[in-house]
């Protein structure tokens, strides 16, 4: 069962590269096979949540020599939310018609390349299956045919891979140090090893993630890439890619190195502060949607720092929540954004409530938890301050995407729609009634993200 989910994506996705993609047996295919990997990460994630973390070595090696794949609450819970994400955006692009041969499996690989990463319990193949994943969403960057997305690939393999190469030297400095790729080695060992080579190592593990996420001041790439690509593109890179910069923080920060990211606390609130002021500063003064949803994401991603920054249960909760809240807000925005219809505005500005964090949306119990998280900082100076950048955070929201939906659809039209239109503001309505279905029925995901929180916590 704990490896179905990747042979599912892996083996569907070699199929599907020998298809043409833009025929529709082969995008219904995708969809089959992206909602089968769904339901199987539903029934492995059923299993953990009831039984606990699951593991098998390959091979029969021993424990901490052969590779590991390893289900935990806090894997299962980003498996669900990115898989989610991709099945929404490839059944959006399906609906308006696929353009290229290779969407549907590089999409598969997606979503293969992402499974492992979240249910890998080595270091090194979190880096292999980093890279699957990287691979895939550098050729979708130039899906289309315009010169515009084809620099925005160029911008997002350039950079990425810059992150990547400094991702890499950080997992083979905790090696060097510890003498271990195994995840839970390394946290065993790392109590025991010198302070400073281990910081160096957290550095350079922080500095890669902080590109991926697109925080301040590793952003520069993100606006240009999110407007450059496919809305359907844009809606995979920010729900669901970017997700693994937010793992990572938690696997590997607090799971792995809590040390080193108790003494570096400080620097990444202060990062995760400027990451929401000039995120929404930022949006304030755009005028496309794509540009506003994109300067915004950057902001977003300062409240998740926050929360890992401020650690604990209730800190480490408010992270994984806040992750699947803003995966389903970019997603819904990024979609509905694309389209001009009246049904479309309504759902957009669903999200934009959400990113503000204005009930009945989904964001705002990203908020509440976001605010019960700082409440619990070290000190009444950092909480006041940190709970008055929370609510400064959420008013520069509610005026950049209020104005936003003004802007683009206040004043449509009931001009006619062809079938494809018709076919994607169909998901986009799916997707809002989602978003509001969990603003209205918060409880599982409250209860995922708490059980996520205690894998990181000592005897997690």
């Amino acid at each position: 069962m704990l490896v179905l989910p990747l042979a599912i994506f892996w083996f569907g996705g070699l199929a599907l590269a020998l298809a043409d993609g833009r025929r529709r047996l082969a995008g219904i295919a995708g969809i089959v096979l992206l909602a089968a990997g769904l339901l199987a990460t539903s029934a492995l994630a059923a299993i953990v949540l009831r039984d606990g973390p699951l593991e098998v070595v390959a091979a029969n090696w021993p424990a901490g020599v052969g590779i590991t794949l390893r289900a935990d609450a806090l894997g299962m819970a980003f498996s669900l939310t990115a898989i989610t994400v991709l099945l929404l955006s490839y059944c959006f692009e399906f609906a308006g018609g696929i353009e290229s041969r290779s969407f549907p499996a590089l999409t598969i690989f997606l979503a293969a390349g992402l499974t492992g990463l979240f249910l890998t319990g080595d270091a090194f193949n979190f880096y292999v299956f980093f890279e699957i994943a990287m691979v895939s969403a550098y050729i979708l960057a130039a899906y289309g045919d315009e010169r515009r997305q084809l620099r925005a690939a160029v911008i997002f393999a350039v950079v990425n891979l810059l992150g990547s190469v400094i991702f890499l030297i950080g997992i083979v400095s905790l090696y060097h140090i510890t003498g271990t790729l195994d995840m839970a080695g390394i946290a065993a060992r790392m109590s025991v090893v010198e302070e400073n080579p281990t910081l160096i190592a957290g550095t350079l593990i922080f500095v890669a993630l902080g590109v991926k996420l697109g925080i301040f001041p590793f952003h520069f790439w993100l606006p240009a890439v999110y407007t450059g690509v496919h809305a359907s593109v844009a809606a995979m890179f920010s729900g669901a890619l970017a997700t693994i910069g937010a793992y990572g923080l938690l696997r590997i920060g607090a799971g792995m190195i809590p040390r080193q990211l108790e003494l570096s606390a400080p620097v990444i609130l202060a990062l995760g502060v400027a990451s929401i002021l000039y995120g929404g500063l930022q949006s304030v003064g755009r005028h496309d949607p794509a540009a506003v949803v994109a300067y915004s994401a950057i902001g977003q991603v300062g409240y998740i720092l926050i929360a890992v920054a401020i650690g604990g249960r209730v800190g480490f909760a408010a992270a994984m929540f806040f992750t699947i809240v803003n995966s389903f807000n970019k997603t819904l925005l990024f979609l509905a954004g694309s389209q001009r219809n009246r049904t479309s505005g309504i759902a957009y500005a669903i999200g934009g409530l959400g990113v503000a964090g204005i009930p009945p949306a989904f964001g705002f119990w990203g908020k509440a938890v976001l605010l019960e998280s700082t409440l619990s900082a070290s000190g009444q100076v950092a909480q006041v301050l940190l709970s008055a950048i929370v609510v400064i955070g959420g008013l520069l929201s509610l005026l950049y995407m209020f104005q936003s939906y003004g802007r683009s659809f206040w004043h449509l039209d009931n001009a006619p729609q062809s079938r494809a239109d018709i076919a994607r503001t169909g998901i986009v309505l799916v997707t809002s009634i989602l978003v509001l279905v969990f603003g209205i029925w918060p409880e599982p995901v409250l209860a995922l993200s708490q059980q996520a929180a205690d894998v990181l916590l000592p005897g997690g």
